[in-house]
């Protein structure tokens, strides 16, 4: 998985896996893409006015935290 993220843009992008197939962009909203193949796989998430999307209480943050270990990362996205 990958998370990129474009400041000038503001637009986030989680990418589950590499698109090997035709994916169709399904908008759910003005602010929220799904990459999706026929088969059903879902590729990646778009966040458009990501900022708004990730709060922007972490101070510009990715925080990723294991559940099942209580470990924690924190990456700065500027």
């Amino acid at each position: 998985m990958k998370f990129t993220y474009d400041p000038r843009y503001n637009i986030a992008y989680i990418r589950f896996q590499e698109k090997s197939a035709e994916v169709e962009a399904i908008r759910l909203s003005d602010e929220l893409v799904v990459d999706i193949a026929p088969d059903g796989t879902i590729y990646g998430i778009e966040l458009l006015n990501a900022n708004e999307q990730m709060g922007r209480e972490d101070a510009g943050e990715l925080i990723v935290v294991n559940e099942a270990t209580g470990k924690r990362a924190e990456l700065p996205l500027v």
